[in-house]
């Protein structure tokens, strides 16, 4: 094991800064997005049921409701900011993206390197090399693809799944504020 992170050289150092930045990334964003953060269900319920809202206090959900409740006759600024908040609920998701092509670009690099290193070795009188010093070369080299594709299958599977939860989130509270929205314009009328 330890074999395969020697063999990736010094570009392991930025294959581990990656796969640290993912790991920090994936298991904030399922953090924050979990359900009781977003949308509580006693909020949605409140607003479905056209009740004064209460509990959720620091949920986006809560924010917007706020926002809307202090500008209940802008609904245009009300809109700008619940989009404001779903930008920050996608905050971080897009670097995920970076690593997942950054990723085995980088291990790409340790084995074309790698792979020069070997094949700088063949000897110059016979051209031939050593066949065992040969394959374990090699085998050294691809592992510095391989580390960079460890890295990037969690991070494109995190990514597209925390992309999607926000998405959902996302519709869910443009249903809820237009519920709100339609509300207050009956207030108003």
């Amino acid at each position: 094991m330890i074999d395969i992170f020697k063999g990736a050289g010094l570009l392991i150092y930025p294959l581990g800064i990656c796969s640290i930045l993912a790991v920090f990334i994936i298991c904030e964003r399922l953090y924050a997005l979990r359900k009781g953060a977003i949308l509580p269900d006693d909020l949605v319920d409140a607003v479905v049921q056209g009740k004064p809202y209460a509990g959720g206090r620091h949920s986006v959900l809560a924010r917007v409701l706020d926002f809307a409740s202090e500008h209940k006759d802008d609904p245009e600024s009300v809109k700008a900011f619940a989009r404001l908040e779903i930008n920050r609920m996608e905050r971080g998701v897009p670097y995920l993206e970076v690593i997942y092509a950054a990723a085995p670009l980088i291990g790409l690099t340790g084995t074309v390197t790698g792979l020069l290193q070997v094949f700088s070795q063949i000897a110059p009188d016979t051209g031939l090399p050593d066949p065992v010093a040969f394959t374990k070369g090699v085998a050294l080299a691809l592992s510095a693809t391989v580390i960079g594709l460890t890295i990037a299958i969690p991070s494109l599977v995190g990514g597209g799944f925390l992309q999607r939860r926000v998405e959902n989130y996302a519709v869910k509270i443009d249903l809820l504020l237009e519920r709100v929205l339609s509300r207050n314009g009956k207030i108003e009328s």
